[in-house]
């Protein structure tokens, strides 16, 4: 009797638990990638207006998005104390792209469907730029870009943006220093052939180089994500050049300063914008002495409006600003005040406004959008000394 009854128990047991496994909804499935950050600012409501942002906050560049994210709150908690937009609060909504174009697009998406917001900030990198404005324009949402270089970027459509100047002009001023302030007449190239910033600004300075009368003696690539580079390096040591430009990221240049020293490689290395990081001194040490790459500011520059910002920025944060943090906090400026001209916050209307900035004061120097939605704007050159960077000279469009 007791096992007919232990075993109708059972039975029972396992029937119940059958039934209630059967009448749960399935699990959840793992959350969206990328993973949205706590927005900065007020809570969801009616009074408060969204902005998307999306930067690479983990992954091999992050110390640009960690900028970025920096710059553009601080920009928002300024919008804020000053009363807002009509008496609307601004918040930020921020996804983490870990530096990839698939993440950044999904990113986009959701922003747009989800989020609601009336603009997107960013990207640092101009393939992850890419990506994020093929969803942004036909959506009609503006998207603002704060270092994304590549001319390809904002020729996906009229509401797209950037607030730092193009490659073209990046590739001709290291083109124009290297000849005329460095005197050399042979340079050789090293490319991220995976970077269409790198692909671009080698392009542009090849051909500029050339134009002055230099010579290019070698033009070598390599993958982002490399650790080797000597096969490429020894090639270009044979080719005895004056200089070698280098236009990639800080994550890849510092190895590669190193390992140049170490091949007994002494001449300067040349770069761009995407040289500028903390981790660069880490990663290249002493090797990068007397190297030079082209910058959107300086932080030794005695502009008030810049001091008055790198003085914010260190209460706030605790470091300097880099370029990337000062031009992301410019994007976050200009369409602040875009949304205060504008005669509503729809999409066509804020891009009518953003499209009509003129004279903006940014920290990194004035913004003018041309008809092409670029920043016409000066480009410093910065040379390494020391452990740091000095200011060497100003170019002007």
């Amino acid at each position: 009797m007791r096992s007919r009854l232990s075993l109708l128990l059972t039975t029972f047991v396992l029937a119940a638990v059958a039934c209630e496994k059967k009448s749960q909804p399935p699990p959840a499935p793992p959350a969206a990638s990328p993973v949205a950050e706590a927005p900065a600012g007020p809570p969801a409501s009616k009074d408060t207006i969204f902005i998307g942002e999306v930067g690479s906050l983990t992954g091999n560049e992050a110390t640009f998005g960690i900028s970025a994210r920096n710059g553009i709150e601080l920009a928002v908690q300024e919008a804020n104390a000053a009363g807002g937009v009509r008496g609307q609060k601004l918040a930020l909504k921020v996804y983490d792209s870990q530096g990839k174009p698939e993440e950044a697009a999904q990113a986009v998406t959701r922003l747009i469907t989800q989020d609601k917001v009336a603009l997107i900030i960013g990207e640092a990198a101009s393939s992850v730029s890419l990506a994020m404005a093929e969803k942004a324009q036909p959506a009609k949402v503006p998207m603002i870009t704060y270092t994304s270089t590549a001319p390809e970027v904002t020729r996906k459509g009229d509401y797209i943006f950037r607030v730092c100047f193009i490659d073209p002009f990046q590739g001709l001023v290291m083109a124009k220093f290297a000849r005329e302030n460095l005197k050399l007449s042979k340079v050789a190239i090293l490319t991220d052939n995976k970077s269409a910033y790198s692909i671009g600004l080698a392009e542009v300075f090849a051909e500029k180089f050339k134009e002055m009368g230099g010579e290019i003696t070698s033009n070598e690539s390599y993958s982002k994500g490399d650790t080797d580079f000597r096969a490429q390096l020894t090639a270009i040591k044979r080719t005895k050049p004056e200089g070698v430009f280098v236009p990639g990221y800080y994550t890849d240049v510092g190895i590669i300063a190193r390992q140049a020293r170490e091949l007994g490689m002494k001449v300067p290395l040349l770069g761009g914008d995407g040289w500028e990081s903390e981790k660069l001194f880490e990663l290249g040490g002493s090797a990068l002495e007397g190297s030079y790459f082209s910058n959107h500011y300086a932080v030794d520059n005695p502009d008030p409006v810049l001091k008055a910002f790198i003085e914010k920025y260190q209460k706030a944060y605790g470091s300097v600003p880099d370029s990337v943090a000062a031009l992301a906090y410019d994007a976050a400026s200009v369409a602040y005040e875009a949304m205060k001209r504008a005669p509503d916050l729809s999409g066509p209307a804020l891009r009518d406004a953003i499209a009509a900035t003129k004279d903006f004061p940014g920290v990194a120097g004035k913004i003018t959008l041309n008809a092409q939605r670029d920043a016409e704007k000066q480009a410093v050159v910065l040379k390494i000394e020391g452990g740091k960077t000095k200011f060497m000279t100003t170019v002007t469009p």
